[in-house]
């Protein structure tokens, strides 16, 4: 295992892979923590500031080109980017079910259905894992 293939990245995959981590580990925090709670709050904003900026530096990543640069992929991005304000509203206006169903469809499609093809062979992060060259391009 070795960070160079992600460290000797361009800076938005570094910062998208540094944004994922993270949010996946504090979405873990969140979902087995007290609710409602000033902390469960304050983790909640700065997950959305992650989960922000992972869905817009994913515009810059374009290593799967299906399609004029981007990729199926990119549909999540654009899919979190939608739903992050209305998450959000849901948890202001009491409407926890909502807020909850919301959240934990991102957490899953964004972060744990994405985060698979990340492993993918001639992937940059299956190339951390494994020691093999990813397929990515300087």
């Amino acid at each position: 295992m070795s960070l160079a293939p992600l460290l000797n990245a361009p800076f938005a995959i570094q910062l998208h892979a540094f944004c994922a981590i993270s949010a996946f580990i504090l979405g873990l925090v969140q979902f087995s923590a007290p609710k409602g709670t000033l902390p469960h709050r304050a983790v909640g904003y700065l997950w959305f500031g992650l989960m922000l900026a992972i869905a817009i530096s994913s515009f810059w990543i374009h290593a799967i080109d299906q399609w004029h640069g981007f990729s199926l992929i990119h549909l999540l991005s654009i899919y979190t980017l939608v739903s992050l304000p209305p998450a959000l509203l849901a948890a202001r206006r009491g409407k926890i079910g909502v807020h909850k169903a919301m959240v934990s469809s991102m957490f899953f499609f964004a972060l744990v259905v994405a985060r698979a093809f990340t492993f993918l062979p001639g992937r940059i992060m299956n190339s951390v894992v494994t020691g093999q060259p990813s397929g990515y391009q300087k």
